[in-house]
């Protein structure tokens, strides 16, 4: 009996090894882009990147969006994933 523990934990722990690591990957797929009125890119970051420069300086994030926006620039998050790749986690947002 003592024998399954072990095993199953053990499967636990790989399945969310195996989620993070399919989080981060899809993080670094996508990226943040900021373009100016005249479709330039100003800005190109991963998503990842993004995070960890929200999380370290939120202040700064969040004027910069601002200023991103106040100067017509939009902010897209696109995916730029290999073709043939599929993602590693499924997000259904229940529109059509």
């Amino acid at each position: 009996m003592s024998e399954s523990k072990p095993e199953s934990s053990r499967a636990a722990v790989d399945a969310v090894v195996d989620a993070v690591r399919g989080l981060v990957n899809e993080g670094i797929n996508r990226r943040v882009v900021v373009r100016d009125s005249k479709d330039d890119v100003v800005l190109e970051v991963p998503v990842a990147l993004g995070v960890v420069a929200a999380l370290a300086a939120p202040v700064a994030t969040t004027i910069g969006a601002g200023v991103a926006l106040i100067g017509r620039c939009g902010i897209k998050l696109e995916n730029r994933q290999q073709p043939g790749n599929r993602p590693a986690t499924r997000v259904d947002t229940g529109q059509v």
